[in-house]
């Protein structure tokens, strides 16, 4: 099915905030087999600490990749879970497989005039590698909806014309629906990428397409984890 499964070895770690934590690793030959682009993720396979031989698959996005170094960073929200329990105790040398399962995303060309971004800590690495791709000139407003304080520490790579609106969560997302619905535009020449909760990220997407214009195809959402 077009899959390539790697062994990621850890490098070093780096606790960006007490919830929020980086994990660099030697990318298995990745950047070998499979060219980066914006967004790209990998679907990891984490142990359980209960003895079982049971893994558990979930995604994460490719961050701050060196592909000459063959070396790429992912970035874990800290909560309960095997991936969160194995990231907070990765130490260098540690291995984790992984696999690349057909992820794919291009900034558009031509450039739209502006992009909106709506999303939350679970996607910050992947807003990250998206404003990275951007021009430093290119209007970016973003949504990031937050739960602990320490989410307004994470890193975001915005531009000089991103527009950050950092939103509490509320009422299981309801407060970014309306955040988003706030500002509303004529934006049907502009560019939207959401992922929140599959919730939110639908509610979301659908004021971006009803009421900003967002063209269909010139929309790319995805819910990363459910509520």
């Amino acid at each position: 099915m077009g899959g390539a499964d790697v062994r990621l070895t850890v490098l070093h770690t780096e606790d960006v905030t007490p919830h929020y934590r980086r994990v660099r690793v030697n990318a298995g030959g990745l950047f070998g087999r499979k060219t980066y682009h914006p967004t790209m993720w990998l679907r990891c396979w984490f142990p359980t600490d209960d003895g079982s031989s049971t893994l558990h698959h979930r995604a994460y996005t490719v961050v701050d990749p060196d592909p000459g170094a063959d070396e790429c960073t992912l970035e874990f929200a800290l909560h309960a879970g095997a991936a969160s329990d194995w990231a907070r105790r990765a130490r260098p040398g540690d291995a984790l497989d992984a696999t690349f399962q057909g992820s794919k995303y291009a900034v558009p060309d031509p450039l739209p005039a502006g992009y909106l971004v709506a999303g939350d800590s679970a996607s910050v690495p992947a807003i990250r590698s998206l404003l990275a791709a951007l021009p430093d000139t290119l209007p970016v407003t973003l949504w990031l909806e937050t739960v602990d304080e320490s989410d307004h520490d994470l890193p975001l790579a915005a531009t000089p014309a991103t527009t950050v609106q950092r939103i509490p969560r509320r009422d299981g997302g309801a407060s970014m629906v309306e955040a988003v619905r706030a500002g509303v535009f004529d934006a049907s020449d502009h560019a939207a990428w959401v992922a929140c909760d599959t919730v939110t990220t639908r509610a979301v997407a659908s004021v971006l397409k009803s009421e900003y214009g967002i063209p269909r195809g010139a929309l790319k959402a995805q819910g990363y984890w459910i509520a």
